[in-house]
């Protein structure tokens, strides 16, 4: 395969569902110069790239991912359970490898989790079996807008909030909502106590197909939720705490952008599980020992604000236009940061690639 079909490869999908930058020629450069620095450094993403070529030429893998997210969207009791018991699996085994679900304060009384989007609760479910006792606040999309059926046990120290944490404008940052927005009633007051902080910080949520919301919301869904997982887990996590973050696609700009940011003020390392969702892109960052009290990460909270602000109430030239501008300069990123994104992402490639490999619409 040449690096121009690779760079093609790349493009697809490549901002997980937020794909209106790619009308931009300027937007789609990133994601070529990232493809070649790496098809031609790592021998682990050529091969994956090849295989999801394959995948893609091939109908059955259309078929596959199709199906995958009809029993997503139309999950019965029994398929929630399954989801349920998985995540748990992937949970303990993250932390038998990894040890990141533990928490490190000596004051066990203290102990806290965030999980901002819950159900149906297998990490949560982790982590509180890790730390008995520690006191958990989590998010969750009502049922009714088309979330998640919640399995977690109940706990006396353990907070639900059912709501759409996008809608969060006042933890956002935002006091005053325009009376014409399209949103105007569906926006929330704060959730956080100022002084809040938690030592665990779960932020693995997805964008849902049965979530119905307004129109100016589908094209910008994905970079909403990202944004206000981001700047809220990271604004209320302690200094020394960790974040469990779902990611896609290492080798995506945003996901680049993301990794380089989270090594300034974190130790990063990055999981995927060899058997669980092995043939996608997905994947999941561990950023320990942050510094949530340094000015890096001050600033990144400000800048992830700003953007969700722009994304929620701006229009599409003002959203685009941000887009392009927080577009980083690749060729610079690269050469600070692309000896260790290959470090970061060559195991991941690799059990993406061990997967697609096995799979019928490849073979």
């Amino acid at each position: 395969m040449d690096v121009d079909s690779t760079n093609t490869l790349i493009i697809h999908g490549a901002f997980d569902g937020d794909t209106s930058s790619l009308h931009d020629c300027r937007a789609q450069r990133p994601i070529k110069l990232i493809s070649e620095y790496l098809f031609h450094e790592v021998p682990e993403f050529r091969r994956v790239s090849e295989l999801r070529q394959r995948g893609w030429n091939n109908p059955k893998g259309d078929q596959f991912f199709a199906k995958q997210r009809q029993a997503a969207d139309q999950a019965d009791d029994k398929t929630t359970r399954h989801f349920h018991k998985m995540m748990k699996t992937i949970g303990y085994e993250m932390h038998q490898l990894t040890g990141v679900f533990r928490i490190n304060n000596p004051d066990l009384r203290k102990h806290s989790v965030l999980d901002m989007c819950m159900a149906p609760g297998g990490f949560l479910a982790t982590a509180l079996r890790i730390n008995p006792g520690a006191r958990a606040l989590g998010f969750s999309l009502p049922k009714c807008d088309g979330g998640h059926k919640v399995l977690l046990p109940r706990y006396p120290n353990v907070t639900l909030k059912f709501l759409d944490i996008t809608m969060l404008a006042a933890d956002m940052g935002l006091k005053d909502i325009p009376c014409d927005h399209p949103d105007a009633k569906n926006f929330l007051p704060s959730q956080f106590h100022s002084n809040q902080s938690f030592d665990l910080a779960l932020c693995d949520g997805q964008v849902l197909r049965t979530h119905e919301r307004e129109a100016y919301r589908e094209h910008r869904e994905a970079r909403r939720l990202t944004l206000a997982q981001l700047a809220l887990a990271l604004e209320h996590i302690k200094p020394g705490g960790t974040m469990i973050v779902l990611l896609h696609r290492v080798e995506g700009p945003d996901t680049v952008q993301l990794l380089y940011t989270f090594e300034k003020f974190a130790s990063v390392r990055l999981y995927k599980h060899a058997r669980f969702h092995a043939k996608r892109s997905s994947f999941y960052m561990l950023a320990t020992n942050i510094r949530a009290d340094c000015e890096e990460a001050a600033m990144t909270i400000d800048r992830w604000k700003t953007m969700w602000k722009i994304a929620t109430f701006g229009t599409d030239e003002m959203y685009h236009k941000a887009l392009l501008e927080n577009t980083p300069d690749v060729e610079t990123l690269l050469k600070e940061f692309g000896p260790r994104l290959i470090e970061l992402g060559r195991e991941i490639w690799d059990i993406q690639a061990n997967a697609l490999e096995k799979a019928p619409f490849v073979r």
